[in-house]
């Protein structure tokens, strides 16, 4: 069935013995899984398991039930469970409900056993980041073990990070490196990514990266990175994937970043309202920007005047009338959201203006699907 995609015939070499029983959703269930699934609410302990810990960790009530009494089990008792999973380890690990078992030990086992995983891991590391269910583990693993523990995990990833970044399960991995790893380790990262940058924050799964970047790694790190993006803002604001790229870098950048995003959005603010990415960035600057750019912003859409087209009065053809970019903006589907940010944000001066150009319109925004917000932000300013 589905369970069995992304499990291709890479595996083939670790299938043998008890890991067949992982595998198998089709085997027949040996007689004590049979009375465990045919009893409403089973009083089996662990003990009562013995021998058959892996056939119940790849069952999906089974595996549920090993996990919960994990939590409170004796040490003689996680002892017995643990030897006998570990000579089968790498098949649970990437089975659909093994995996949480694993994750399990990697809360809960002693530091031995943590350690032993780890050592069954080892030479392991890119196939089971590369795997549905591996790749759980792992970020596990990086998420419960000390450093020399993760330094196993990193230094065998270390040759195919961006393979990683742009793979579905070792994006994910990457991601947990960045938030658990001591970033003076992760400088491995920040070299694969050199002259990458652009091409990983239009990516789906990239992006993420870059951004968990942005937020952890050391300045010297992010600077690497911010310089990259920097020579790219124009296109990434308008991209579906980079426009949240340049939204973390407002909001986790230096006061130069933000100044640069702001420049390159302002003279511009029409068209990058309008646009279904870049609108998002837009209105981020608003939010982060210096007064005295955000005033300036304020000032571009109430002053900038386009000629739009509208039905001509004797109802033939149309005729070009001029208007403000505010009152363009406030009935479009994706500027609405700027205006009404400008409306929360602008002093007193910048939101007097903008309030009186709007005001002339409420009635005709009242209509507008996007426009009732923009009236409310209106009305509710003239209140208090």
């Amino acid at each position: 069935g589905g369970r069995s995609r992304g499990r291709g015939n890479t595996w083939h070499q670790h299938r043998r013995g008890a890991a067949d029983q992982v595998r198998a959703r089709d085997t027949p269930r040996s007689k004590l899984l049979e009375e465990f699934h045919n009893t409403p609410s089973p009083a089996m302990q662990l003990a009562d398991m013995a021998g058959h810990i892996v056939e119940f960790s790849g069952d999906q009530r089974g595996s549920r039930y090993i996990q919960q009494k994990l939590t409170s089990a004796t040490p003689e008792h996680c002892q017995m469970v643990f030897a006998e999973i570990l000579p089968q380890v790498f098949a649970l690990m990437t089975d659909v409900f093994g995996n949480y078992v694993i994750q399990k030990f990697f809360e809960y086992g002693t530091h031995e056993q943590k350690e032993a995983l780890v050592e069954q891991v080892r030479g392991k590391v890119l196939p089971l980041t590369l795997q549905m269910y591996g790749c759980r583990v792992i970020q596990k693993a990086l998420e419960k073990m000390p450093l020399a523990q993760q330094s196993v995990i990193t230094k065998e990833l270390e040759n195919d990070v961006i393979k990683c970044v742009k793979d579905q399960n070792g994006n994910h991995v990457v991601q947990k490196c960045i938030q658990c790893v001591p970033p003076v380790e992760l400088q491995f990262i920040i070299t694969a990514f050199k002259d990458q940058v652009y091409a990983l924050s239009t990516h789906p799964y990239g992006c993420r990266v870059i951004q968990r970047v942005l937020e952890h790694c050391l300045k010297t790190q992010v600077e690497t990175v911010l310089k990259e993006l920097h020579e790219h803002t124009e296109r990434l604001v308008q991209d579906q994937y980079g426009n949240y790229v340049i939204q973390h870098v407002l909001e986790h950048g230096g006061p130069d970043d933000v100044a640069h995003v702001v420049r390159k959005i302002k003279g511009q603010m029409l068209y990058m309202s309008q646009h279904k990415f870049a609108s998002n960035v837009v209105e981020q600057c608003v939010n982060f920007a210096s007064d005295a750019d955000r005033a300036q912003m304020i000032e571009e859409v109430c002053t900038q005047v386009e000629n739009v087209a509208v039905p001509s009065p004797n109802g033939i053809g149309q005729t070009l009338v001029p208007t403000t970019a505010l009152n363009i903006m406030m009935r479009d589907q994706f500027a609405n959201y700027v205006v009404q940010r400008m409306l929360d944000l602008a002093g007193t001066a910048h939101r007097e203006e903008l309030v009186k150009q709007i005001r002339p319109h409420i009635a005709a925004l009242r209509s507008y699907p996007y426009g009732k917000h923009i009236v409310a932000k209106v009305d509710k300013g003239k209140s208090s």
